[in-house]
């Protein structure tokens, strides 16, 4: 079957062939208010010329070329979503996985082919399963919009004959497989599986959606974010064994972070993160005192970030305080911008909101997963201009609120998964040169992912583990299991590191951008925090760019003119602050006791003796504690030792 250009097809309305044309009609519209670029546009109230043309004419140019799909166009297909249709049209797959970054417009393109195979009954009804209950209204709603009515609310029994299919869970798919098997069975159906990923969240949704929509004539797989941090499989997606003898899924059409950026569909992310002093007292009734950011256990990590985000310390509020000034920087060119906090739990999200409004003297919006109407609560910020919004994780993929553009990630979620999914909701892009904005802990998994935020990945089904090591991926495969779940109940999983949150302050730390790290550590509301808080909400990624630069060298030349009495933070630019994950501080611990054995060998003296020599020498508490510096030194002179032997 060829695909048939629908503004040549006499037997579509005027309507449809507004819609379909894509990027070859030449269209006047009425324009929408700012909103959703996945919301269809309202129809042409004219058609002034139309241009008929084949597709292969332009399979030459690179998806991602601008001129395919001029920015902003919201009554076009974007240049991705034209590149995947014809794909798809030509090859005609069965199943057919599409990976596209948050915000790049999965929506529109889905929707767009659910209505090219309705037209020519390829398949006669559409199934939706998305992750959650508010997303899948969500997909009937936009749907609706260019004419495909789905039942949110459908459980059991035959449909109405007024929709054309239904939005479901996975969920709910989960409970009664067999339902949505003679569904699909009984007629051509077209399977719509929104983030699939979460088709592998357990053995008995993939099962049931295996079970379910095997015998679906077609199925179209969508993603963000294809990678996870267990070995599921994740149904109806292909996996391709590398020359590692390594099985990753294989995506049929990607567009990633990096292409949506250089086209201008999504937001470029400045990451402002924040370091402090934390005192904590553990189980055992010992205090800790830590930097953030510092070198430690993961353990230490975990407890100081925690400490961090204890809405009763100082940390949290200087945090809200300074992310509440950048968001009044961003709304003098965007006035609607929003900001959103993402809790960990249903109680620090109640704080959090009640430090906002002591900070504003505005209420910020709560929306908690168990809540009957947090789906209305939801709509209702994105439809008004409130500033805040305080939730539970349930905002952290796939909600559409385009107008966020202040990000506070205050969740000890780390998978690389949650995060880019958080991240998301705020690359929603409107306006050429709008900004997001993401305050954050210095913590190395947090700022390890905001470095990599262009970097695709893909589901690796195979995770060899080497006899004796440790599995790397056990304890992020728990968080994944944390951040999928859709209910937030006191499960006691909060306590699995007792500890008691005694003090918290917060020091500015480092600007991430493009990959690269600006700014000195600074004081909260002193003037080099406020250099960067003060970026303006509108500008082109080069001018960021050179902003930043230009920022951190005035920081510099300035705290140059201080006494030494009055430096009482690191006077170190953020690019040579390095900060050093628990990875980073294994390997340096192997290889300080790789050099301490070698040199057992050389000298005849027992492993003790030579560390306790180290400690003399360098200082410092044992290897265990030591910090990474401390650890170089010990490493440099063992070297140094066993070179004098030779």
């Amino acid at each position: 079957m060829t695909w048939i250009p629908p503004w040549c097809d006499p037997a579509w309305s005027a309507h449809e062939q507004w819609w379909a044309a894509g990027r070859v009609a030449r269209l006047s519209y009425v324009a929408e208010p700012s909103g959703s670029l996945e919301r269809a546009a309202r129809p042409p109230t004219e058609t002034v010329t139309t241009t008929a043309g084949t597709s292969s004419a332009s399979h030459h140019l690179s998806p991602a070329f601008p001129g395919r799909a001029p920015w902003g166009t919201a009554s076009k297909l974007r240049a991705w979503q034209q590149g995947a249709m014809e794909k798809y049209i030509q090859e005609q797959p069965r199943d057919f996985l599409a990976v596209a970054t948050p915000g790049a417009g999965k929506t529109t393109f889905a929707l767009t082919l659910a209505s090219w195979l309705l037209h020519h009954h390829v398949v006669q009804q559409v199934t939706v399963v998305a992750p959650t209950e508010h997303l899948k209204k969500q997909w009937a709603e936009a749907a609706a919009r260019i004419g495909i009515k789905l039942d949110p609310e459908y459980s059991a029994g035959p449909l109405g004959r007024e929709y054309h299919g239904v939005a479901v869970t996975y969920a709910g798919v989960g409970v009664r497989p067999m339902l949505h098997r003679n569904r699909v069975e009984q007629r051509k159906t077209l399977v719509i599986l929104d983030e699939i990923h979460h088709a592998g969240d357990s053995k008995s949704w993939g099962e049931a959606c295996l079970e379910a929509f095997e015998p679906a004539t077609r199925r179209l797989a969508l993603t963000g974010t294809p990678f996870r941090s267990d070995t599921n499989p994740i149904p109806f997606v292909t996996y391709e064994e590398g020359n590692d003898g390594i099985r990753r899924s294989a995506a049929d059409y990607t567009y990633g972070y990096g292409n949506a950026l250089a086209d201008n569909v999504v937001r470029p992310v400045i990451f402002l993160s924040y370091s402090g002093n934390m005192r904590w007292r553990t189980k055992a009734g010992d205090e800790v005192a830590a930097r953030l950011g510092e070198p430690m256990t993961k353990d230490a990590i975990s407890q100081a970030w925690r400490t961090a985000l204890d809405p009763r310390g100082e940390w949290m509020p200087a945090v809200l305080r300074a992310a509440d000034q950048r968001l009044t920087e961003v709304r003098k060119a965007i006035p609607d911008a929003g900001a959103l906090v993402i809790a960990s739990d249903q109680e620090s999200a109640r704080a959090y909101a009640k430090l906002i409004r002591e900070i504003t003297g505005s209420k910020a919006t709560l929306v908690l997963s168990d809540d009957s109407g947090a789906s209305e609560r939801i709509d209702e910020f994105s439809a008004n201009t409130d500033r805040w919004m305080v939730a539970v994780r349930m905002v952290s993929e796939g909600v559409d609120v385009p107008r966020l553009a202040v990000g506070v990630y205050a969740t000890t979620i780390s998978t690389p998964l949650f995060f880019a999914q958080a991240v998301g909701r705020f690359v929603r892009s409107r306006r050429r040169g709008e900004t997001a904005s993401v305050f954050l802990p210095t913590v190395p998994d947090l700022l390890s992912f905001a470095n990599e935020m262009e970097r695709e990945r893909d589901h690796v089904l195979d995770k060899p583990k080497k006899e004796g090591e440790e599995d790397p991926y056990a304890e992020s495969e728990k968080e994944m299991e944390e951040a999928n779940r859709e209910q937030d109940e006191d499960t006691g999983e909060q306590d699995t590191l007792p500890f008691e949150a005694l003090e918290s302050d917060a020091v500015f730390d480092r600007v991430m951008y493009n990959g690269a790290e600006f700014g000195m550590q600074a004081h909260p509301g002193s003037e080099e925090e406020q250099d960067y808080l003060g970026i303006p909400g509108l500008l082109e990624p080069d001018q960021v760019q050179l902003l930043l630069q230009k920022r951190q060298a005035r920081q510099i030349a300035h705290s140059r003119k201080k006494p030494d009495e009055e430096a009482d933070l690191l006077e170190l630019p953020a690019e040579r602050r390095p900060v050093v994950s628990h990875k980073e501080m294994m390997e340096l611990r192997r290889q300080l006791n790789t050099m301490v054995g070698a040199y057992v060998h050389q000298s005849g003296k027992p492993h003790g003796v030579i560390h306790t020599e180290l400690r003399r020498v360098c200082g410092g508490p044992p290897a265990a504690e030591a910090t990474a510096g401390q650890l170089r030194q010990r490493i440099a002179k063992v070297q140094e030792w066993a070179t004098r032997m030779k």
